[in-house]
This record gives C-alpha cells, sequence and structure tokens, in this order.
C-alpha cells in the first residue's frame, strides 16, 4: 500500500534498494527488513497511534485534525487524516 509507505518513511524507515516491496527499519540490533505487505498502519491502533504521537510531538497538527478524527474511533478516517498530514508536511519541506 503506498500510503503505508508514506507512512514508514515518516517514521524512519528506509526504502530497499533492489526491492520496492520492502523497507528497512534500523534497530539497536541492526537493520531490519519490513514488507509493506505487512505493515497495519491502515488496520491496527498499535501501528498507527505511534505515528499519531509524533505527528503531535512534531507540532504537525496545529489545526487538531487528527485529534478530532480520533474521536469518531473509525480507524480509516484516523489513517486518512494521518496521511494527509503526511502529505501537507513532506509539500511543505
Amino acid at each position: 500500500m503506498k500510503d503505508n509507505k508514506l507512512i514508514a518513511e515518516f517514521m524512519g524507515m528506509t526504502r530497499h534498494a533492489q526491492d520496492s516491496g520492502c523497507m528497512i527499519q534500523t534497530t539497536h540490533q541492526g537493520n531490519e527488513v519490513v514488507l509493506v505487505s505487512s505493515m497495519k498502519y491502515h488496520t491496527s491502533w498499535d501501528w498507527l497511534m505511534p505515528v499519531i504521537i509524533k505527528i503531535e510531538n512534531d507540532g504537525l497538527d496545529p489545526h487538531g485534525l487528527i485529534h478530532r478524527t480520533l474521536e469518531s474511533r473509525i480507524i480509516g478516517d484516523v489513517y486518512n487524516e494521518v496521511v494527509d498530514t503526511i502529505k501537507i508536511y513532506n509539500d511543505e519541506r
């Protein structure tokens, strides 16, 4: 999923040089290959909440749109707002 790759990059993962279906995550033990197809930002609160925390800590949601979307408790709506916020952030860099 293209938007999961976008989120993974925002969270510090890098693209795999030879395989577009993988990302590289740096850990304390070394580099770890993560399959894009295994990413669950769009279906798991455990995956999505650290992204929301990073966005809030970095001050990237000044109008509180993600926070307001969280009130719906619909992960798809929150995911879409996170993706939009990251796209705006990337465009402004």
